[in-house]
């Protein structure tokens, strides 16, 4: 922006009067100007103020407020347009003095009311009591108007009386603090020789001009719970305690922050907040056609300052339940948040916030010309040049095409989030409802088979017999009607998306995909949230189709976890899917958070495994992973999860004797081998090196609480089931061991399957000297010389082999991947007998590269065939590709045609043979 083109005085017919009433005024005025604004001392100015009398006598508080005001509002008018001021120091400043106001004439005035009726005392608690004076709006968020109202709520811990003294006449605490919030309102608002400091609006508070000046907490209380409006949570969204005491601001805090920030992601705001901008907008629609000259509002109009600060709010109510950091008040900083979090692109927040600054510039520049509460472009021409002016802008029409540009830029992003898809589709010729009331009508089955028979449905009366069934189910006939419409909506754009996905995808059935998307619909319909969010972006529906359609096992965990909705909005999380650090730092910060809060620290853990995984399972669904890949993927995050909650349940132990623990968690099985599935179980065992003699039962207790952190059932599902049978004696054994006692017992008392089980482990989290003690005591146990006893070593793998075999017979015609003969545990058992037989001749061995990369090893130092090494791998990669896809659509037996093994298991069982006999 240019600077600006004629001075402060000229530009404002307000600073003009102020300085022509008292020409003493301009040195004072030009002392408060060389200033930068956020280092005023409103105390010691208001002083000044009240002491300038050249009598000697003293100014009362409310004429050198006022005077401090008027003083206050030229130095920003100077500063402002001359350059030496931003928007920022513009709105902090008179942020700062609004609360100084406040809080001045608060103290004061409960002087003078506890003088005369005594201190109010709560009734349950028997504390006195402050009055809380909430500041909403844009005072709340620190970017108050130069000549702005403040919008105010008073506040009361408890109900009781005052303690009054002789003299004294008691009152309720109820009418105390009605009297008190009148008398700070006049105060500060009453038109005096002086002008006002500020105007006042209590409009905001519960019930409105009709409810009482001051309520108690728990009128707040069961006034948001019963009767809150969702316009409501918009505003107190910007809340802001200016005085109070600090534990009642907190059970304040605790009362407003759930009715406004919900635990779920909250769609439904789209809707709420879309009908109150409409009503907004017909207002002022209606203003410009009464009073034409009224044009171009920069704060309600088309593309104005509050639809940018609705665009920064409705993410807030949409997802500050479960990001704190969202709850910020002030607009700009969250528009930056949105940024961080990916939640708009970079360079639309920062347009955004370029039309914010200059909407907000020429708003004050409006209200500079009077120091009037004004936001439209004045009507004289003189005046609307001097605004040009003032922005720096040589003339009106520059000023109105920069005005327009902005606008514009600002209503394209709003419509974006907040046009009516329904109304969008308009002129749109909708199909004929199959789902609805209508459904359960038998005459009216046979016409609506044939609509799906029309659309492509492999299996029309079995289709329409399971809308009918849905319709009627007691889960959908209580639902609100509001509900019912918008799902029997969604239920009916999906049809053809269903005809369409099976058809391009070429695989699935129409009977099998609705069946899905039923279920998954009955399970959220009484979360209006989820089905507003489906209705507000289209595209996430047709995604949640293309999902359960190629995945059965990804429908029921959509379904069992509907929060991942959220997941499927865009593709902004698939970029960092592979930046563990990010995922590490975000969900650290978050459970730093909640400290202090397990359950919720629990959920926390469970909501960010379950979006990591949705995420892959979404690129694995595309293709975009091979079964070795996801496996890492899930390996890896895995990881991370054991390495929090370890750290977090250490926490949770109350006589801790130290604050780092040495303890670590050993993995085995498939986390052990980065082999991980998206249901797999979590074998691990714990170990310890700690001399104190309060280690071995803190161990313990962490041991046990890591457990239960993993597997406790909450509202967001759970993280693991924990397998702790390969531990030092199994079952049987300690829960946790030393480092020495698990050296002592791999060298003298495991078993050889035990031995087996090692080739697999891994460090997975804790004390790294720990893990690094235990990679020592595997490479040592893995490369013992068992060259003396190789009989033994095959007949123990082979009797084990065998016991497995017995434990899961065969009934099925069909191969089962894992347990047949040639199938996937062969080859675990052939590779675990190869590095147990040759490690201590070839240590590479020893190396957790995973089953295939150790055959091929195997193959190259001669201690195998070659070929059948290649063979075997290749049978091990395809087995494991099969048993992911026979999983991804919901079989718990991963068994498959034996055609499509046969000549892969062949070679397993001709590997076996020749390492076995």
């Amino acid at each position: 922006m240019e600077p600006p083109m004629n001075s402060a005085a000229s530009a404002s017919r307000f600073l003009q009067r102020w300085l022509g009433a008292d020409p003493a005024r301009a040195g004072r005025l030009a002392a408060m100007a060389e200033l930068s604004l956020s280092s005023i001392d409103f105390g010691a100015a208001l002083e000044a103020e009240a002491a300038a009398l050249p009598n000697g006598a003293r100014l009362p508080m409310e004429r050198a407020m006022r005077r401090l005001r008027n003083l206050l509002i030229c130095a920003i008018i100077e500063r402002d347009l001359s350059g030496r001021a931003d928007l920022d120091e513009v709105v902090t400043a008179m942020s700062r003095f609004a609360d100084f106001a406040v809080q001045s004439h608060l103290a004061e005035l409960m002087a003078e009311m506890t003088a005369i009726h005594g201190v109010p005392i709560g009734a349950e608690s028997g504390r006195p009591q402050q009055m809380m004076v909430l500041a909403m709006g844009k005072h709340g968020g620190g970017e108050l108007n130069v000549s702005s109202d403040i919008d105010l709520i008073f506040v009361y811990p408890e109900d009781g009386d005052t303690q009054a003294g002789p003299g004294q006449r008691a009152l309720s605490n109820h009418e105390f603090f009605v009297r008190l919030g009148k008398k700070l309102i006049a105060a500060l608002s009453e038109i005096t020789q002086d002008g006002f400091t500020f105007r006042v609006d209590m409009a905001l508070r519960p019930n409105g001009k009709s409810g009482p000046l001051a309520a108690s907490l728990n009128m707040v209380e069961d006034y948001l719970i019963v009767q809150g409006r969702e316009w409501e949570r918009y505003a107190w969204v910007k809340a802001r305690a200016v005085t109070g005491d600090p534990e009642d601001i907190a059970a304040l805090d605790a009362i407003v922050r759930p009715f406004v920030f919900r635990r779920y992601l909250d769609f439904g705001v789209i809707d709420a907040i879309r009908t109150m901008h409409a009503q907004i907008r017909a207002e002022v629609n209606r203003q410009e056609r009464l009073h034409p000259e009224r044009s171009h509002n920069v704060k309600l109009g088309r593309g104005g300052i509050r639809e940018i600060e609705f665009l920064a709010q409705v993410f807030q109510l949409i997802r500050g339940g479960r990001d704190p950091a969202l709850r910020e008040r002030s607009t700009r900083k969250t528009l930056r948040l949105l940024a961080e979090r990916e939640l708009l692109p970079s360079d639309t927040v920062e347009r955004l916030l370029d039309a914010y600054t200059f909407l907000r510039n020429l708003e004050h520049r409006l209200q500079y010309i009077e120091d009037a509460q004004t936001h439209t472009l004045p009507v004289s021409p003189e005046d609307r040049l001097a605004v040009a002016r003032m922005m720096g802008l040589p003339d009106e029409a520059t000023l109105l095409a920069r005005l327009d540009e902005q606008r514009v830029f600002v209503a394209v992003q709003f419509d974006a989030i907040f046009a009516d898809k329904a109304a969008d589709k308009g002129e749109q010729a909708e199909p004929a409802a199959a789902f609805g009331p209508s459904v359960s009508d038998p005459e009216n089955s046979g016409a609506i088979a044939q609509q799906l028979a029309g659309l492509g449905f492999d299996k029309p009366i079995d289709a329409a017999a399971r809308l009918a069934a849905t319709w009627q189910a007691p889960r959908l006939q209580t639902l609100p009607e509001a509900s019912r419409n918008k799902l029997a909506a969604l239920v009916n754009t999906a049809l053809p998306q269903i005809a369409t996905v099976v058809r391009e995808a070429g695989l699935g059935s129409h009977a099998a995909t609705l069946g899905r998307l039923l279920d998954f619909f009955e399970a959220i319909a009484r979360r209006s949230a989820y089905l507003s969010l489906l209705t507000e972006y289209p595209h996430t529906l047709e995604r949640v189709i293309r999902m359960i359609n190629a995945s059965g096992w990804a429908a029921t965990f959509l379904t069992q976890h509907p929060i991942l909705l959220d997941e499927l909005l865009d593709d902004r999380g698939n970029a960092a899917t592979e930046d563990l650090p990010l995922l590490a730092a975000t969900l650290a910060g978050h459970l730093d958070a909640a400290a202090g809060d397990t359950e919720r620290q629990l959920d926390i853990l469970r909501e960010a495994h379950h979006a990591q995984m949705f995420r892959l399972l979404a690129l694995d669904l595309a293709g975009e992973f091979s079964v070795e890949r996801l496996a890492d993927h899930l390996s890896a995050l895995a990881d991370l999860i054991v390495h929090e909650v370890v750290q977090r349940a250490w926490l949770t132990i109350p006589k801790r004797h130290r604050e780092v623990p040495r303890f670590a968690v050993i993995a085995y099985g498939k986390l052990g081998g980065k082999e991980l599935g998206y249901v797999s179980d979590l074998d691990v065992i714990f170990l310890y090196d700690d001399d104190d003699q309060d280690a071995p039962g803190n161990y313990a207790k962490l041991a046990q609480r890591f457990i239960t952190w993993m597997t406790t059932h909450t509202p967001a599902g759970i993280l693991f089931d924990i397998d702790t049978a390969l531990r030092p004696d199994g079952a049987s054994g300690m829960l946790v061991s030393t480092v020495g006692a698990f050296e002592r017992y791999q060298r003298s008392s495991a078993w050889i399957w035990e031995h087996q089980a090692l080739t697999r482990a891994r460090f997975c989290a804790g004390d790294a000297a720990i893990g690094a003690r235990f990679e020592a005591i595997r490479e040592e146990v893995l490369r013992q010389d068992r060259s003396g006893r190789e009989r033994e070593l095959r007949e123990e793998v082979v009797k084990m082999r065998k016991r497995m075999h017995d434990a899961h017979p065969s009934l099925s015609e069909r191969f089962d991947l894992k347990h047949n003969d040639g199938g996937m545990i062969d080859i675990e058992f052939i590779v675990q007998y190869l590095v147990l037989r040759h490690s201590y001749q070839h240590p590479q061995l020893t190396a957790n590269k995973g089953n295939i990369a150790l055959l091929r090893m195997c193959g190259e130092l001669g201690l195998i065939d070659p070929a059948l090494a290649q063979g075997a791998a290749d049978a091990y990669r395809l087995m494991r590709k099969l048993q992911h896809q026979v999983r991804l659509q919901g079989q718990d037996n991963a068994r498959v045609d034996p055609a499509l093994v046969a000549s892969h298991a062949e070679r397993v069982v001709r590997l076996w043979h020749a390492c076995f006999g």
